[in-house]
């Protein structure tokens, strides 16, 4: 039974993952070790899986089939797993996870530092990055998203809270810039904006209006950037306002080095989901972490 199981896992990775180099950094293991097995399976199945080229791989239509079958017995032995952990009541085992940077640098981070001290026999391995990763793609068990969610049937979401945004500034550069008293006049007077952009693209502010409707507004910069501890920095030292998580700018508002540039008929923020793939069965490991975020980060996020 164990010769037969062997080179399954590696097979299902590979093409999940869309090369050996990929479903190797996905198991930990080199893409020699992943070639080997996958090569040792065909050879005992006496049958092709892959179309391989120097370029590119693809599935035969016998590894479609087999595909199938392998991934759905794979879920079977999670499942079991996962059994196995309830009878336990212990998370045990790895748990991979991507969050946006400095939201898990900050506020995320050391939530699960002080989980994983509860949990011994808990691992986890944690990615600080903005961009949308690909959680099959990259082996991740979960991701936090900031956000609107792309509508898709293979992925389960559960709120962790909202990033609730504040507009704020220098009281030096209001003093001499003049101060807006409304989304209007945000829109009619020239003021200097810091702005948060990756990859080339600017993200424009959002605001509800007095009825509840959406405007998105992009003022004029000198300063647009990906991180928005360094938008936070340029804004105290009153180079232009800036749009920012009332979580992160709460220090400065309360030190007086920032204020509000005004009250804004109906807060506006980014509702924040912990994601991970659809699947029959959730492991232990996974449910522990997903609902110590779902207890303790929002109340870590109810600026406003």
């Amino acid at each position: 039974m164990g010769q037969r199981l062997q080179g399954i896992e590696e097979f299902v990775a590979a093409v999940e993952a869309g090369s050996f180099a990929l479903a190797a950094q996905r198991l930990h293991v080199t893409r020699s070790a992943v070639a080997k097995s996958i090569a040792r399976l065909e050879a005992r199945l006496n049958t092709r899986l892959f179309l391989r080229t120097t370029r590119s791989q693809s599935l035969t239509e016998e590894g479609h089939g087999y595909y199938e079958r392998c991934r759905r017995v794979l879920d079977e032995l999670d499942a079991a797993q996962a059994l196995t952990d309830v009878a336990r009541s212990t998370a045990t085992g790895v748990v991979r996870i991507s969050m946006p940077a400095m939201l898990g640098r900050l506020k995320v981070g050391p939530l699960l530092l002080a989980l994983a001290r509860q949990h011994p026999q808990l691992s986890l391995e944690l990615a600080f990055n903005d961009r949308r990763v690909d959680l099959v793609e990259e082996g991740l068990d979960l991701a936090i998203r900031s956000g609107e969610l792309a509508d898709s049937a293979e992925l389960v979401a559960r709120p962790v809270g909202t990033q609730w945004m504040a507009l704020c500034a220098a009281p030096a550069y209001l003093a001499e810039r003049g101060r807006p008293a409304n989304i209007g006049d945000l829109m009619k007077e020239p003021h200097e904006a810091v702005l948060y952009a990756r990859d080339g693209l600017v993200s424009s502010w959002r605001f509800h209006d007095a009825g509840g409707r959406l405007v998105d507004l992009t003022p004029p910069s000198r300063l647009r950037c990906d991180s928005a501890e360094v938008l936070l920095e340029a804004a105290v030292g009153g180079m232009g306002l800036a749009r920012l998580p009332a979580w992160l700018a709460a220090d400065a508002l309360a030190a007086g080095t920032l204020v509000r540039v005004f009250d804004e008929p109906q807060p506006f923020g980014f509702a924040l989901h912990v994601i991970r793939s659809r699947s029959r069965y959730l492991p232990l490991k996974t449910r522990v972490v997903t609902d110590w975020l779902a207890e303790h980060l929002p109340p870590l996020l109810a600026a406003r």
